[in-house]
């Protein structure tokens, strides 16, 4: 039976800044948590230790990354456990946030459904925030300016786990350095079309990303209920512990090469 929003006591999670792989683990973590009914559901905001470039769990690293730029401009490379495509990632540039939810929410839904529903909330938001946005099937939020961001989704262990990357700023031509795919559509057009393709939240807001980021959480709270929450030890723990075994390793990183 499907489930709604209102059905449960939503949590906050807004952190300091995580290091890339400590990212990735706490997104398998806590959406195995929700989905065993350890954890509420929750609304994680992602604060960035560091730049990054997050590929989907089945895209190959050769084909997404220059290694040679991504060294020059202290780029790493992490791989997410949902799919979709490459995560161009500058602390302060970027907004990130996770909702774990219990598959519940999304029972007969087919992917295309759960995006539009998972994404509903902060349309709204952007909407408040004078910027006319829309779902882009399947994995885009999108404006008259152009995309505003970028989702992936996946469903294990009792939960889906929905995360989306949002471009406050862009710096469009470091991007088309360090990905390959950014260049390959980009060359033939140049800077000026990379930033029309992905047009930051700034720009369309005038608002610090602070600010965004808090009307965010405030249309969420208003329309569902958000109570403020932290992470718990064994939380942590079991993430870091992920870090260790998995995140970290290339045996992770380049299982498509």
């Amino acid at each position: 039976m499907r489930t709604n929003w209102h059905d449960y006591d939503w949590q906050l999670l807004r952190d300091g800044p995580l290091s890339p792989n400590l990212h990735m683990a706490l997104d398998e973590v806590l959406t195995y948590e929700v989905g065993a009914g350890r954890r509420k559901p929750t609304v994680r905001i992602w604060e960035w230790g560091a730049p990054a470039v997050v590929i989907g769990r089945y895209q190959s690293v050769k084909n997404e990354v220059d290694p040679e730029n991504l060294g020059r401009y202290g780029f790493e490379v992490v791989r997410r456990i949902s799919g979709g495509g490459a995560m161009f990632i500058e602390p302060g540039n970027t907004i990130t946030y996770s909702v774990y939810a219990p598959q519940e929410l999304v029972a007969g839904m087919s992917f295309q459904e759960s995006y539009a529903l998972m994404d509903s909330w902060v349309l709204e938001a952007l909407k408040t925030l004078g910027i006319k946005a829309w779902y882009q099937p399947i994995n885009d939020i999108t404006s008259e300016g152009g995309k505003i961001a970028g989702a992936a989704q996946t469903r294990r262990g009792g939960a889906v786990l929905h995360h989306v990357t949002m471009a406050y700023d862009i710096d469009a031509a470091k991007m088309v350095q360090v990905l390959r795919i950014g260049r390959e559509k980009l060359s033939d057009k140049g800077q000026t079309s990379a930033q029309k393709r992905v047009d930051p939240l700034r720009s369309q807001t005038g608002l610090p990303r602070a600010a965004v980021i808090d009307r965010m959480i405030e249309i969420f709270d208003d329309l569902y209920g958000l109570n403020r929450d932290e992470l718990k030890p064994e939380e942590l723990e079991a993430a870091r512990n992920l870090v260790e075994t998995k995140f970290s390793r290339k045996e992770w990183i380049y299982i498509i090469p």
